[in-house]
C-alpha cells in the first residue's frame, strides 16, 4: 500500500527534477554561462513566508546550528539535485521487495 504510494510520489517528484533541470539548461543556453537555480530561490518565489517561518521555528525550537550550517548549505544547491536525490529515496523505499528465498527453496 505505501510501497505504491512512495512510488507515484517519486515519479512525481522525480518529472518535477526534470522539469527544474530543463529550466536551469535553456537560461544556460540564453545566458551563455552555467546558470543553477538554488532550492532557496526557487523556495523564495513561491512561498517566502513558509521559508521565514521555518528559519524562525528551528532556530528557535530545535537548535540555531541546525538551520544555518546544515539547512542552509543544502538550500543553495542545486534545486533539481536536491528533488532527484528525493525522488530517488523515494522510489527506493516503494520498490518491491524480493522474495527471501529462492524459487525452487522450500519454506
Amino acid at each position: 500500500m505505501f510501497g505504491l504510494l512512495f512510488r507515484i510520489i517519486g515519479f512525481c517528484v522525480l518529472a518535477l527534477a526534470l522539469v527544474l533541470a530543463v529550466l536551469d539548461v535553456t537560461r544556460s543556453i540564453t545566458a551563455g554561462t552555467l546558470v543553477l537555480t538554488s532550492l532557496a530561490q526557487w523556495w523564495a518565489v513561491i512561498s517566502p513566508e513558509t521559508l521565514l517561518s521555518g528559519q524562525q521555528t528551528l532556530s528557535e525550537t530545535i537548535h540555531p546550528f541546525l538551520w544555518d550550517p546544515v539547512i542552509v548549505t543544502l538550500l543553495q544547491l542545486p534545486s533539481w539535485l536536491i528533488c532527484w536525490v528525493i525522488s530517488m529515496l523515494l522510489l527506493w523505499m516503494g520498490q518491491k521487495r524480493e522474495a527471501r528465498y529462492g524459487r525452487f527453496a522450500s519454506r
